[in-house]
């Protein structure tokens, strides 16, 4: 049976971790809103038409990793790269880079895993995107992609500021529209966050740590690919998957199972796929959906041989 001293575990868990990530949310958020309203979609897309396509795998990926959108905002921009006769290859690195290198994810992830960790999935992260956006253009999939044309993109564009404006007239805006953008992705990801951060303190309070380390631990060969599937089809955002690997990793279940869950949560979730299925054809989709678990898997033997 669960003692007073697991309930006040968990409780003590449930109160730092999701303080800790709340706070650090608000503050990356709030600077990623100010770096958006120097740089649109339009900035966006116009870099990267016309790039050598090596360069722009880097790019691509470079750009991907600097956006806080969920797949229901990177789908469409995806969709008006393509349309503007941005690079395959490059499309693809863009694709892969912005849920995986999320600033919040990335942010988020320094509290699990630690600087080291962070930095190591970051490099991993962005080598993939670019890997794969090179890889799936070889092999001329580019004509697996569907004619669709999204119309009506909602805004997000920066203010049109006249020259010789002062200073701080051009700047107190694009503050406060920084603010009402993490104001707002806060309202929406906050319950994510407090889901992860209730199932991580049951975790780390109620199940037993030999019974974590049998299942997970980096004893168990099987233990990464079998969190990369389980990530990839998993309907969960990585909000919520963050604080629960915490405790998982307090737990004794293995960093390289845990990273290769997270990229199979972020880079691959059910929505996404739905969405995906509209522009990509079959064979596309599949071979998207299996270069994700192949990066998942690398990556997360990658942490289990590297120590950290």
């Amino acid at each position: 049976m669960f003692g007073l001293n697991d309930l006040y575990t968990a409780a003590e868990y449930f109160i730092v971790i999701a303080g800790e990530l709340l706070l650090l949310f608000v503050a990356i958020t709030f600077i990623v809103g100010l770096l958006m309203e120097y740089v649109s979609r339009d900035t966006i897309r116009n870099t990267l038409s016309g790039k050598r396509k090596g360069l722009g795998y880097f790019i691509g990926a470079g750009f991907g990793a600097l956006t806080p959108f969920c797949s229901c905002s990177t789908i469409p921009i995806l969709v008006g790269l393509l349309d503007a006769g941005v690079p395959f290859g490059t499309c693809l690195s863009f694709l892969v880079a912005s849920p995986l290198l999320n600033p919040v994810i990335v942010g988020l992830l320094l509290l699990v895993i630690g600087l080291k960790g962070t930095v190591l999935y970051a490099v991993l992260g962005f080598i993939g995107a670019v890997i794969i956006g090179f890889l799936l253009e070889r092999m001329g999939l580019a004509s697996d992609v569907k004619e669709v044309t999204i119309t009506g993109m909602n805004g997000g564009e920066p203010l049109t500021i006249a020259p010789g404006t002062p200073f701080l007239a051009r700047t107190v805006p694009r503050v406060k529209r920084a603010a009402r953008f993490a104001v707002g992705l806060f309202i929406q990801v906050v319950p994510y966050l407090l889901l992860g951060a209730g199932i991580g303190a049951f975790i780390y309070g109620f199940v037993p740590t030999d019974f974590v380390t049998t299942v997970a631990g980096s004893g168990n060969p099987f233990a990464i690919p079998v969190a990369a599937i389980i990530g990839v089809p998993m309907y969960i955002r990585a909000e919520t998957i963050i604080p629960i690997s915490g405790a998982l990793i307090a737990k004794g279940m293995g960093v390289g199972a845990v990273v290769a869950l997270i990229i199979g949560g972020a880079g691959m979730s059910i929505p996404e796929m739905t969405l995906l299925a509209a522009i990509f054809k079959k064979r596309l989709l599949a071979v998207f959906i299996a270069t994700i678990f192949l990066v998942a898997v690398v990556a997360g033997f990658v942490f289990q041989y590297i120590p950290l």
